[in-house]
């Protein structure tokens, strides 16, 4: 049985396609849609957040370079001057360097910890600037307001540190020191030291901005803080005993300002609360 007779062809070959019937003149002049493949919106779409993301990226790129500027003319203006102001770093007592390197390496440092608290003003607000587009609106109006507030609360945990903390804690321990031994402190020492009770301190009077800031956004409350202030005095006294030398005194000395500001704290978001609930009613 001949599979190719004709009306009983299971395979047709190229040459056996129907060729196509003329058009009528009506059709002739109709003009048929042609369907088009629409461009894949989805992979298309991809490309607006890269593009996004390149742009908060230049941005942040400049933000930084404008923070290493800065940084850099504060570090020569320092580093120029360090005759002059060194003195008031030192108060006058008597350190030692135990080598030549040492030198520059202690100028080094203070230098670099001076013109990066000179500094952070700018640096705060270039980091505000690259921040603020992508903030809500009770984000940005809470840090718009509270920003020179958060700079003078830590000038002045660094001063309270600096006119406080450091004097009677370096005094203190001294003396025990001399009790047994001649006590002779290398410069490098002595800069650790000066850092350890001054820096740590104005981050932790910034405890009442950050409990404010977190019951602006609903996550810390009034209540809540005076439910854990047992907790809360317990974490507090181990942290004063990390970031300040290994002396009661100075534990104490940070120990105290830390309960009066959680304190404080308490009140201020307890203000707040009432003032929300003022407004809602």
């Amino acid at each position: 049985m001949d599979p190719y007779e004709e009306g009983k062809r299971k395979y047709l070959s190229p040459l056996d396609k129907k060729e196509a019937e003329p058009l009528t003149p009506v059709e002739a002049f109709v003009e048929i849609p042609v369907e088009t493949s629409e461009p894949d919106t989805e992979a298309g779409g991809s490309l607006f957040p890269i593009a996004s993301l390149l742009e908060h990226l230049t941005e942040l790129r400049k933000q930084i370079i404008k923070g290493l500027i800065v940084f850099i003319l504060f570090f020569i203006i320092v580093f120029s001057t360090i005759n002059s102001w060194f003195p008031y770093v030192t108060r006058g007592h008597s350190l030692i360097i135990l080598g030549p390197l040492e030198v520059v390496k202690f100028y080094m440092t203070i230098s670099t910890t001076l013109a990066f608290g000179l500094s952070m003003p700018f640096l705060v607000h270039f980091l505000w600037s690259f921040v603020k587009p992508g903030l809500k609106e009770e984000e940005s109006r809470f840090l718009g307001l509270y920003a020179p507030v958060m700079l003078l609360l830590f000038l002045l945990g660094v001063a309270f540190g600096y006119f406080i903390v450091n004097p009677l804690s370096y005094s203190f321990l001294v003396s025990v020191g001399a009790a047994n031994f001649d006590v002779m402190v290398s410069a490098n020492e002595y800069m650790h030291f000066l850092v350890m009770t001054t820096v740590p301190l104005g981050l932790l009077f910034e405890l009442p901005i950050v409990a404010l800031f977190l019951s602006s956004i609903g996550v810390l409350t009034a209540e809540s803080m005076k439910k854990i202030r047992g907790w809360s005095y317990i974490g507090m006294g181990i942290g004063s005993a990390v970031i300040t030398p290994p002396d009661f005194i100075s534990q104490l000395l940070v120990l105290i300002p830390m309960i009066i500001l959680y304190e404080i704290s308490i009140y201020l978001v307890k203000r707040i609360e009432r003032k929300q609930i003022e407004s809602t009613a």
